[in-house]
């Protein structure tokens, strides 16, 4: 098991690639921290994970809010001891519209989430990551900052802003044994898809297959990586596999990004 007895927080937990996540990396054996806004479905995430065998926790959390914070991280060390990973996956989108017609509200709205929150959580979760001599940081980023798609403007710019912060931690905290990287997502198989190919098909009337088909042809694997299967990827980054890995981005697309 490639995390056994490490303890991980997740942030941004819900019916998506975070409880895929926070179900794999138990199976993998770390003590699993869950954080978001709503419980229902860490609630449920629990249950599976204790049925399983493992050890998860769901502490109600908006990384926004310094106090709340505080509070996921001292509960993770209460619970379980020191916090040796962390994956910012804290979602906000201002919804989908032209950069200079997004409301200034609602890109600041997803700049807190996305890019100050993870900082704030990670602030947290630095020090005891120091005392341990060791972490792993993952921030999950978005394919829309290298493909850019219309409509993604505003939360794209939080996701660039914290891709450049991805580097600088890798590159301050390394002197430490902490790493830093980021898993930059293309399209995930998992209900936010599955609403998005159910709209699609029903404004141009046709079978949501059709749309599937579409979206799954840009990549060489002729699919939609499931939020299941690119969890592996998080997996990987924060284990002692990738031990030697910092500062790095890896694509999880199925291939439809491929960097030069």
């Amino acid at each position: 098991m490639i995390l056994q007895d490490e303890v991980v927080i997740i942030t941004g937990v819900g019916p998506g690639m975070g409880s895929k996540l926070a179900l794999r990396a138990a199976a993998e054996g770390a003590k699993v921290v869950m954080a978001a806004r709503s419980a229902d479905v860490m609630k449920q995430v629990e249950k599976d994970v204790l049925a399983a065998g493992g050890e998860a926790i769901g502490v109600q959390c908006d990384v926004r809010r310094p106090e709340d914070v505080a509070a996921l991280v001292s509960t993770a060390v209460d619970r379980f001891g020191t916090v040796t990973g962390l994956v910012n996956s804290a979602f906000g989108h201002p919804g989908f519209f032209d950069l200079l017609d997004t409301p200034e509200k609602a890109i600041r709205r997803s700049m807190d989430i996305v890019l100050f929150g993870a900082l704030q959580v990670t602030r947290e979760v630095v020090p005891h990551m120091k005392a341990a001599g060791r972490g792993s940081i993952v921030n999950i980023g978005t394919m829309t900052t290298r493909k850019p798609m219309r409509g993604e403007a505003g939360y794209a710019v939080a996701k660039a802003a914290m891709a450049t912060a991805t580097q600088f931690l890798a590159l301050e905290l390394g002197s430490h044994g902490i790493r830093c990287n980021q898993a930059v997502m293309g399209w995930l198989d998992g209900p936010g898809v599955r609403f998005y190919l159910k709209m699609m098909a029903d404004s141009r009337g046709v079978p949501e297959q059709d749309v599937y088909d579409e979206i799954a042809a840009r990549n060489p694997l002729g699919r939609i990586p499931t939020d299941e299967a690119c969890a592996g990827a998080v997996l990987f980054l924060l284990s002692r596999l990738a031990s030697e890995v910092t500062g790095a981005t890896l694509d999880v697309n199925g291939g439809e990004y491929m960097p030069a």
